[in-house]
């Protein structure tokens, strides 16, 4: 059988480079590589998207629309890593343990948007408790999410990384200040929300790993359900997943580290509380179940191939 042609293109910055860490040395794949000189032509990146099989875009917004519109083959199947794609129709979106049914849609799909990295926490604890009945769809959700600065790209990772650096930088960092995220889209439509997460991300001084975590009034939720009640609905839904998990009620210990997952592709979700309150995080790589490892789940599934393949 003919081997999968894949084209990344922007395969320079920090989501193509670490695909290509994960499929580089794949003999299952034909990897195509566009000259260096050449990857910012037009023609010449038109070649190429309309030569693969698989072409991931780990483009900002606008460089991403531009490539989309430069495919003209209708057997290309495109993975965006960008925003650009995640709320839009005729889209896919790409977490297949969203539902039953996702992992199909994904495989049928000729276009798969991957979801952000912050989004990616908080839809893997929200929806399924929104699906369940267990959150309803007006619940005012409160999440904040601490990152590695990776996720950042090269322009941060090289503030953080750089002889003489800023002191501020020793400390954690709260942005999106606005409350405008540009996640926040992607985590309201995709978990059905009625209305938008009041949201809070976080970057702190070391590589890659996220933490995400919603925080929940049990009184306030349907039936008041305790936090061993939230575990278990989690459990459930989870069950059967290769590269999302749910640690064992109570086993967390007292302290939760957000790069306890970096350097893998899997997502753990941790369920804290009583019957008043609860809390569940999210804990991955942001660079992996982030992005890059879920960009190449993406694929595989795409392909009819182990979805883990080249991930565990």
């Amino acid at each position: 059988m003919a081997k999968a042609r894949v084209y990344i293109d922007g395969q320079s910055g920090t989501t193509g480079l670490q695909i290509f860490e994960r499929i580089g040395a794949r003999e299952d794949l034909e990897l195509l590589r566009i000259d260096e000189d050449k990857r910012h032509d037009l023609d010449e990146r038109r070649k190429f998207l309309n030569g693969c099989d698989i072409a991931f875009l780990c483009l900002p917004d606008d460089g991403a629309r531009e490539a989309v519109s430069l495919v003209e083959n209708p057997d290309v199947c495109i993975i965006d890593a960008s925003t650009a794609h995640r709320t839009a129709d005729g889209w896919t979106y790409g977490f297949p343990e969203l539902n039953a049914t996702q992992r199909e849609a994904i495989a049928q799909s000729k276009r798969v948007a991957n979801p952000g990295c912050h989004a990616t926490g908080f839809i893997s604890t929200t929806a399924p408790l929104v699906q369940a009945g267990i959150i309803p769809a007006d619940y005012p959700m409160t999440c904040f999410s601490l990152t590695g600065y990776s996720g950042g790209g090269k322009r941060m990772i090289a503030d953080y990384e750089a002889d003489g650096r800023p002191e501020a930088l020793d400390a954690p960092g709260i942005y999106g200040l606005s409350l405008q995220h540009k996640h926040l889209p992607e985590m309201q439509k995709v978990c059905g929300l009625a209305q938008t997460p009041v949201f809070m991300p976080v970057v702190d001084d070391y590589y890659k790993g996220m933490a995400t975590t919603i925080m929940l009034h049990n009184q306030l939720l349907p039936g008041a359900p305790t936090a061993q009640d939230i575990h278990d609905c989690l459990t459930s839904h989870y069950a059967g997943q290769r590269l999302v998990s749910v640690l064992p009620f109570g086993e967390q210990g007292t302290t939760l580290y957000a790069n306890k997952l970096s350097g893998t592709n899997k997502l753990q979700i941790v369920v804290c509380g009583n019957a008043e309150q609860t809390t569940v995080t999210a804990l991955f790589d942001n660079l992996g179940k982030g992005a890059s490892g879920a960009a190449v789940q993406n694929m595989n599934i795409v392909l009819g191939l182990d979805e883990t393949c080249g991930l565990i």
